[in-house]
């Protein structure tokens, strides 16, 4: 689809109401006709979106309201809907990535609870739908590590709601090895998905909130990595992961001094340790087996070894859940002075300094 979409869309949702609290879905051919008495405000090809404004004020003055359906020749017919759902999040466009399971799912399951709309966006097509379906989401396949899938992610959104408010940078993979373990297939695997994906998410989103807070000049827009308690400390015989943590922050805080003149803010999450969560607990991938095969813990012979040297290290005496990474994500959110953070979700164990 042109790319034109993407400059229109998230510009007339703005205008509509100033704050985003509204949905601008492009119909397609394969959406039931419209409803008899809906409102339509009919607009001709255009190229300046001044036009646009001044027809929408026009017809706010004469109507008393805002029209249900936008009709603009060459672009299609945009329907306009109201943030009906209440909650902290209420009327906010938030994309989730790696959102099928662990903590991408929690995350979306309580941006949904607290009334945003919702993107699940996962490779993993089956629960990828099957976590979209259960909190009432739109479910979008997506390979963060390929940037024309993340771009087609962010223009789907677009056709859906008509823009971008939060954007979660979640997905992500762990490949502990030592030095002489790891491949160079596999470093280059990990670094694609970890820190390149960083990359390519700001890139593909950071247009859309820009146009969207162009034309809305109280707006903000959000953009959250979720990286790692290994982004602020080294990893033993876990170095694929952590240093693409590592160099997440540092593009965190660069992204975060580019975009801040547009009011984008750009943070990151570092949670602790999720242990019920597939990523810990799998019973034949997840990182108690894999930590207990590398040897990263000295002396274990089990896998409850492994989960109670963990377990030691956290003041709180508790594994981070979905639930405290989502709180924090809302915080960052709801602010308007934190940018280019990297706030730590770990129980006590990383305090920064």
């Amino acid at each position: 689809m042109d790319r034109t979409i993407e400059q229109i869309l998230p510009a007339i949702r703005m205008m509509l109401d100033g704050r985003g609290l509204k949905t601008l879905r492009l119909l397609s051919d394969d959406d039931p006709p419209p409803a008899a008495g809906g409102s339509m405000l009919s607009l001709p090809d255009f190229t300046d979106l001044d036009e646009v404004r001044d027809a929408i004020e026009w017809y706010r003055e004469a109507k008393g309201r805002a029209p249900d359906l936008i009709h603009i020749e060459g672009i299609g017919t945009l329907a306009v809907g109201d943030a009906t759902a209440s909650g902290r999040m209420r009327g906010r466009v938030a994309i989730v990535t790696g959102a099928a399971q662990g903590f991408g799912e929690g995350i979306a399951r309580c941006l949904a609870d607290e009334g945003a709309c919702v993107v699940v966006a996962d490779l993993n097509e089956v629960a990828g739908r099957t976590a979209a379906d259960a909190i009432g989401a739109l479910f979008v396949k997506t390979d963060v590590s390929d940037h024309r899938s993340v771009e087609a992610l962010v223009r789907r959104t677009v056709e859906e709601f008509g823009g971008v408010d939060l954007f979660v940078s979640n997905a992500g993979v762990l490949r502990a090895g030592d030095i002489e373990s790891m491949t160079p297939e596999t470093f280059d695997f990990v670094t694609r998905v970890n820190y390149n994906a960083w990359f390519y998410c700001v890139k593909a989103v950071a247009p859309v909130m820009k146009i969207q807070n162009q034309w809305a000049p109280e707006n903000y827009g959000d953009m959250v990595q979720i990286n790692s308690k290994s982004g602020l400390r080294g990893s033993r015989a876990n170095f694929a992961y952590a240093g693409g943590k590592f160099g997440g922050v540092g593009l965190t805080q660069s992204f975060a001094l580019e975009l801040a003149p547009h009011r984008i803010k750009v943070n990151s999450v570092c949670p602790g340790n999720f242990y019920d969560g597939p990523l810990w607990s799998d019973p034949e991938n997840g990182l108690f087996v894999q930590y207990l095969a590398a040897g990263k813990v000295p002396g274990a012979k089990t896998i409850d070894d492994v989960r109670r040297h963990y377990m030691a290290q956290v003041p709180m005496g508790k594994g981070t859940t979905p639930e405290d990474v989502a709180r924090a994500v809302m915080y960052l959110v709801e602010q308007t002075c934190e940018t280019g953070q990297a706030l730590p979700v770990t129980g006590g164990q990383i305090m920064l300094n």
